[in-house]
């Protein structure tokens, strides 16, 4: 496979080589292949978000049924909790 780089990409492979990041130019294209690819996989496993439907159902029951503590509560028992740690 033969693949023609800009004037731009070269330059900065170039200047990356020359820092020590890649060996060669052939090590610079795999390597930045290989993390987007891996980019792509990890983007399409985070799109199927079916698994949180469960938690959320489970959240809005919590809500439904009164189980919730006020931001103030929390925070109280935070600053508490912190203050526990430090002491």
């Amino acid at each position: 496979m033969t693949i023609t780089l800009t004037a731009g990409q070269h330059t900065w492979i170039d200047a990356r080589i020359a820092r020590g990041d890649f060996t060669s130019v052939e090590d610079a294209a795999r390597q930045v292949i290989d993390e987007r690819i891996a980019e792509r996989a990890a983007e399409e496993d985070i799109g199927d978000l079916a698994w949180a439907k469960p938690l959320l159902d489970q959240a809005d029951a919590d809500i439904a049924a009164g189980r919730v503590v006020s931001r103030e509560a929390h925070e109280s028992r935070m600053d508490t909790g912190l203050a526990t740690l430090k002491a």
